[in-house]
């Protein structure tokens, strides 16, 4: 060990050695930058200008860097905008396709219901409309039968002689009832019985004089209730005809109209016939009795002395 105690200047110089050696360059690990020299150390110019232009480069790398992943991240963020939009109208169109098919299956359950109503009204009318067919026909049927009641009516009262009272009859029961074979019968009262006295389709030799009560046409003359077959009148005989009407004149009668047999056309006897029946029974009897009386008395009309006497 040397005797001389160490200079001031040197033992400054030292500890700023050691200063400087215990300084790590954090900076230039961190920003890529080169520390600054400490100060008072000189730098050259053209360290300077290096460390400059190492700067620029990193910053503007480094910004370019992020400038280039912020465009990415725009573009992609762009494109998710494009897809979301897309989803939107997409969404968009079902919803509103929804609504349509809603506002379609509301329409069509409103025209059911309509189509519904108009089906139940149009069967009402329906009904009413046959009920009213049938109501027309009936009043048609019944206009028909009362017009073939008063023909039939007509044609016995507008005359008093007996030949053409025979012969209206004849063709009342011919035109009205289908009537192919026929024949009147009067009564006679002192012997209980009915003589043909006209006949239409049959043998005038096949009739003869019928006792009162002796099958159907004595049954007619006894009870002076009609008599006819049920179901087809086609096949009638002498001895076995369709129908047998009694002439009545207040509560006696007077003969029988029968109907042997009816023509092909006419199978049955219908309502409409038997009114004919009752109308015969009532005025044929009459139109008979009448034309007969007044034959008797030469086809003279009463005197007045008649009629004198008639309340």
């Amino acid at each position: 060990m040397s005797g001389k105690s160490p200079s001031p200047h040197t033992d400054a110089e030292a500890r700023r050695a050691t200063r400087e050696s215990s300084v790590e360059p954090t900076a230039e690990k961190t920003t890529g930058v080169p520390p600054t020299p400490p100060f008072g150390t000189s730098i050259k110019t053209g360290d300077l200008l290096e460390q400059r232009e190492h700067f620029i480069q990193t910053f503007f790398r480094k910004g370019a860097e992020i400038t280039e992943e912020l465009l990415h991240e725009d573009e992609r963020l762009r494109r998710r905008l494009r897809e979301l939009e897309a989803e939107n109208a997409a969404l968009r169109a079902q919803v509103a396709s929804d609504d349509a098919i809603r506002d379609l299956l509301s329409k069509i359950e409103q025209l059911e219901r309509e189509k519904h109503d108009l089906l139940s009204r149009f069967s009402d009318v329906q009904a009413f409309s046959s009920q009213y067919s049938e109501r027309v026909g009936e009043i048609e049927a019944e206009n028909a039968k009362l017009a073939s009641l008063y023909v039939a009516s007509y044609q016995l009262h507008s005359t008093l002689d007996l030949r053409t009272i025979v012969r209206q009859i004849k063709e009342l029961l011919a035109q009205f009832v289908g009537a192919r074979a026929l024949a009147i019968y009067v009564a006679d009262e002192e012997k209980a019985e009915v003589v043909p006295i006209a006949s239409e389709g049959v043998l005038p030799s096949s009739l003869v004089r019928v006792a009162s009560g002796a099958g159907p046409i004595g049954k007619a003359y006894a009870t002076g209730c009609a008599q006819w077959v049920e179901g087809d009148a086609t096949t009638g005989t002498v001895e076995a005809p369709a129908a047998c009407i009694p002439l009545r004149i207040q509560d006696r009668t007077a003969g029988v109209i029968v109907v042997f047999a009816t023509f092909e056309q006419k199978p049955a006897f219908v309502d409409v016939d038997f009114e004919l029946f009752k109308l015969l029974g009532a005025h044929a009897a009459s139109a008979l009795v009448a034309s007969r009386l007044f034959a008797m008395h030469d086809a003279r009309l009463p005197s007045l002395d008649a009629f004198v006497d008639v309340e």
